[in-house]
C-alpha cells in the first residue's frame, strides 16, 4: 500500500469526524472539512449544508497542488499552511499527516490566531488517527491473506482438480 492511500473503517471515520466537532467547536469555525489529496472528501463538520462540497473539496486540492508547484518553483519542499481571507469567511488550509487537507471555514467569530493554534492541536490528534487506521489495515490485510480460503491450496490441487 502507498504511503498516501489508506482503507477508511466506520470507527475510523467516527475517530475523524469527532476530531473535525472538537476542532470546529474549539475554533469557534462555521465549518471543517477533511479532504484526501485527489479532491474527495473524508469528512466534515459544522454548517456543511451551506457549501458545495464535491466543488470545495476539488477546488481546494487543485490549489494545494498549484501551492506545492509555486513551492518547489522558489525552492521551498511544500507550503503546510494556506489562508484565504474574504470579507465575511476566511478558509484555513493545511496539510495533515501527509496524507489528508484540513480545511476550516471560519468568520469574524474566530480569528486567524485561534484558528492556527486549534489546527495545530488538532492536527496531531489526526495523524494520530490516521496512523492507527494504517495499523488496523495492515492488520486486515494480514489477516485477510492468512484467512483466504485459496491460501491452502497447493498447484499440486489444481493439476489434480484439472486432470480429471
Amino acid at each position: 500500500m502507498r504511503s498516501h492511500d489508506f482503507v477508511l473503517y466506520e470507527d475510523g471515520l467516527y475517530r475523524l469526524e469527532e476530531a473535525l466537532r472538537r476542532l470546529r467547536l474549539d475554533a469557534n469555525a462555521k465549518a471543517v472539512f477533511l479532504v484526501d489529496k485527489n479532491g474527495q472528501q473524508i469528512a466534515a463538520a459544522g454548517e456543511v449544508e451551506q457549501f458545495d462540497v464535491t466543488s470545495l473539496a476539488s477546488l481546494t486540492a487543485g490549489n494545494v497542488a498549484a501551492t506545492d508547484g509555486l513551492a518547489k518553483l522558489i525552492g521551498e519542499r511544500e507550503f503546510s499552511v494556506l489562508f484565504h481571507e474574504g470579507k465575511q469567511d476566511h478558509i484555513h488550509i493545511s496539510i495533515v499527516a501527509k496524507r489528508a487537507i484540513l480545511v476550516v471555514i471560519f468568520d469574524d467569530r474566530s480569528s486567524l490566531g485561534l484558528t492556527r493554534l486549534r489546527v495545530r492541536q488538532a492536527s496531531g490528534d489526526l495523524e494520530k488517527i490516521f496512523e492507527s487506521m494504517a495499523k488496523q489495515a495492515e492488520q486486515g490485510t494480514m489477516a485477510n491473506t492468512d484467512s483466504s480460503p485459496f491460501s491452502e491450496i497447493t498447484d499440486e490441487d489444481i493439476d489434480a482438480l484439472f486432470s480429471e
